[in-house]
């Protein structure tokens, strides 16, 4: 019974090992974070800052309001890189971000994690 048990815990502590192995090997970078959340920041700006336009100019300023938000994605890009933080914790890590772009659009505090070539915003606050 005692080989058993010995064997069933080596297993236990190879799989474990796989397993942290396999999450700080896919643990997302910065750079992948800063893609993921300007996808996420500029698929918000054309879903709700866009669409609050006057009546009056609705159509036209919607189209080119979404036009203006493609043409400043380096910009996005930049403003979210200098104003997130990452603390890795090799199987994981956690991204803050407080975002801030100007009268128009709320300033938020984000917190993400990224694990497994993934993120996950576990807390989204707006300011």
């Amino acid at each position: 019974m005692k080989g058993l048990q010995i064997v069933a815990t080596a297993m236990g502590g190879v799989a474990l090992a796989g397993l942290g192995a396999a999450m700080a090997l896919t643990n997302p970078s910065q750079d992948t974070y800063q893609e993921y959340a300007v996808e996420k920041l500029t698929t918000y700006l054309k879903d709700e800052a866009c669409t609050q336009a006057p009546k009056a100019f609705e159509s036209f300023l919607r189209r080119q309001c979404k036009v203006l938000v493609d043409t400043a994605r380096p910009q996005l890009q930049q403003i979210i890189s200098q104003a997130t933080e990452r603390q890795n914790f090799v199987l994981f890590s956690v991204y803050r971000t407080d975002l801030d772009i100007g009268p128009f659009v709320p300033a938020y505090h984000f917190e993400t994690i990224g694990v497994f070539h993934k993120f996950y915003i576990y807390q989204a606050d707006k300011q």
